[in-house]
């Protein structure tokens, strides 16, 4: 039951985090919105997830980044604003840190492998998500 109670209070916190990812976010105010200390849901956090809420907020941020590249004609400026970032220099490194390359380039990439402007190219959608929502392929 204990263990239902934190689990239920950490997942509390995460998609408290999930939902306002595009605004200004900190430790105490997500932690209190879990109603644990902000030592003690970073701690319990990390052991549960595996990354702490920083990262789970950076990851997330960086994936939503990824998505509106590729499907939304906004300006990379812009696309840092909208996931929460304020600094495009620091959006831009730990983008390039993640993902391998600088967003720009992202974009350019993925939008020259598909056949349609703003589209998810098929060469970037993993087989199994595919088939997960389009159904087996027939031989």
């Amino acid at each position: 039951m204990a263990m239902n109670n934190r689990i239920r209070k950490l997942n509390a916190g995460r998609d408290y985090i999930a939902d306002n990812y595009q605004a200004p976010l900190n430790l105490p105010d997500i932690a209190s919105y879990s109603c644990m200390s902000p030592y003690h849901f970073l701690r319990v956090f990390k052991d549960t997830y595996g990354e702490t809420p920083n990262e789970f907020l950076m990851r997330l941020r960086i994936e939503k980044a990824k998505g509106m590249l590729i499907t939304e004609n906004y300006s990379v400026s812009e696309v840092c604003e909208k996931v929460g970032y304020i600094s495009l220099g620091s959006f831009s490194s730990l983008f390039l840190k993640q993902v391998g390359m600088a967003p720009t380039l992202y974009r350019r990439k993925l939008w020259a492998m598909s056949t349609e402007l703003y589209r998810f190219p098929a060469q970037a959608i993993p087989a199994c998500f595919a088939y997960r929502f389009l159904g087996k392929l027939t031989k």
